[in-house]
């Protein structure tokens, strides 16, 4: 069996009643994979007092996997073992409940032992339910802010639960305060941004408990995923996982060679994007940052208290590009000398990308900057031979400078308005330490932008051996004005190799 890269459950379980599900499920014609029967028996493990080991119990795994088969065996457990009163099943949008109604319907159905104690299935759009002769039920309800309000659940199964915010976990949660032993399941795939308030919550706690050693007292967290390469693994490296792998694929989806394929997954590699792919198929997702995580790398009265408003950068200045991993957005930003510190600021952060070039040129014929520094392994890397082009382009206005100073600022026609220079993953390693050095000992000015705050609120740290670099995977935001005015601040005192000169054969030979 493919074990979870990620899990961890409480270390009080004494015994389990996840056979029981598992045997009333096969009863029910529902044959479980290993991999299911190892979460239900997990998560439904016991204490010495005979009740839920885990209060909270969450199943991330990439789509297709399976993990309806595990709620409807859970809640046949509910329903006609545990003798749990109320099971509120809940999923994003309503047609996803309503097909869940079906399926356990239909597993009933099949088992007369079952049906007999149903009293009657509720058809009624919204109010879908099963109910027992002896009262017991098992409602289906789409989430919103006030769904779920005003029952009192034995059991919450949250279907979908990578959209699942404070609303509905504010309506769902109180209805489990006056039962006995509660317990609510978390289900879905990897963390999708902003919507995955709770999901990032969940994984947050597991995570600190497997880092600590210390189990979480009252979570039974799985998650099968990945551990990618970062553009900063040496060749060879065996500490990540590469996507592109079918031993990805295999760690990250337990069903395959049940459900899935191979094939399939290789179908699905070469026609999703490569980020599609990672989330949807190997489990890598993006989840939002906790108010009380913000500002954890460099703290906010820190920052504020090196803002200067009327600051302005001196010649010369250098530029620099950053594009979102997504592609979403791009930050161009800017560096230069003020008095004994360094100024930095977001000339510009917009949607999408089509815009950075031409902007580049504009900005490159006002400043004339000594250049423009992209790190070609990020997601601005693409724009390298464009931007190059357009830096090498002479236009009237280029051709004709209007004074000596700006003759002399384009230099030579053959030689580019301005150079790009390309980082090495160790510039980008000594331009992040060199920037968090600088801001830490003052010599730091800025113009206090609310995208530039918004993106070192949610920084945070990706560790690279002894060092460590901005992380651009699971921060919730857009980090480019940071990761932009980095590197604008590097290209600021780096060296720029002059570009060789070509040499006519017959000058060159005599």
């Amino acid at each position: 069996m493919q074990e979870p890269r990620l899990w961890t459950v409480p270390d009080t379980a004494v015994s389990t009643a996840g056979q029981e599900a598992i045997d009333l499920a096969a009863r029910a014609g529902l044959k479980l994979d290993p991999w299911q029967q190892f979460v239900l028996n997990q998560a439904m493990a016991e204490n010495d007092e005979g009740g839920w080991s885990a209060f909270e119990v969450c199943v991330n795994i990439p789509r297709q996997n399976g993990k309806g088969a595990i709620i409807e065996a859970r809640e046949l457990w509910g329903l006609f073992i545990g003798g749990e009163e109320l099971i509120l099943h809940s999923a994003h949008e309503f047609k996803t409940a309503k097909s869940a109604f079906r399926r356990i319907e239909r597993l009933i159905r099949r088992c007369p032992d079952l049906l007999k104690r149903v009293k009657t299935f509720r058809q009624t759009v919204g109010e879908e339910a099963v109910e027992l002769h002896d009262g017991r039920m098992l409602r289906f309800i789409a989430r919103s802010k006030g769904s779920g309000r005003g029952f009192t659940g034995s059991c919450n199964i949250l279907d979908e639960c990578m959209v699942l915010g404070d609303e509905a976990m504010d309506a769902l949660l109180p209805t489990m305060a006056a039962v006995e032993d509660p317990q609510i399941w978390y289900l879905g795939s990897a963390g999708i941004g902003a919507p995955s308030v709770q999901l990032g919550r969940l994984r947050r706690r597991a995570e600190a408990a497997l880092e600590s050693g210390v189990p979480d007292p009252s979570l039974a967290y799985m998650e099968w995923s990945i551990d990618p390469h970062v553009k900063e693994c040496p060749p060879g490296c065996t500490d990540h996982d590469d996507p592109a792998s079918d031993e990805a694929a295999l760690r990250a989806n337990p069903a395959i060679g049940y459900r899935l394929s191979l094939a399939k997954v290789q179908n699905e590699r070469v026609t999703l994007s490569p980020a599609g792919y990672a989330r949807e198929r190997l489990g890598v997702g993006e989840y939002p940052a906790e108010e009380g995580d913000a500002w954890t790398v460099i703290g906010k009265d820190a920052w504020e208290a090196l803002a200067d408003i009327d600051s302005q950068p001196e010649d010369p200045v250098a530029f620099a590009i950053d594009v979102t991993p997504e592609r979403s957005h791009a930050s161009i930003c800017v560096a230069g000398r003020a008095g004994g510190s360094v100024h930095v600021e977001v000339v510009d952060n917009r949607p999408g990308t089509d815009w950075v070039v031409e902007r580049a040129k504009e900005l490159t014929r006002k400043w004339a900057p000594r250049c423009w520094v992209v790190d070609p392994g990020s997601p601005a890397g693409s724009l390298i031979g464009d931007l190059e082009a357009a830096l090498a382009e002479r236009d009237d206005e280029d051709q004709e400078p209007e004074d000596d100073a700006d003759s002399e600022a384009w230099g030579e026609e053959e030689q580019p308005l301005a150079p790009v220079v390309q980082m090495k993953t160790r510039d980008v390693v000594q331009a992040t330490g060199q920037l968090y050095d600088a801001v830490m000992s003052g010599r730091i000015v800025h113009l206090n932008q609310a995208p530039l705050a918004t993106a070192l609120a949610g920084a945070k740290k990706r560790d690279l051996g002894e060092a460590w670099a901005w992380a651009r995977r699971n921060v919730g935001v857009d980090i480019t004005p940071l990761v932009g005015i980095t590197f604008a601040r590097w290209g600021l005192f780096a060296e720029i190799e002059e570009p060789e000169e070509e040499v006519e054969p017959w000058a060159e030979f005599g």
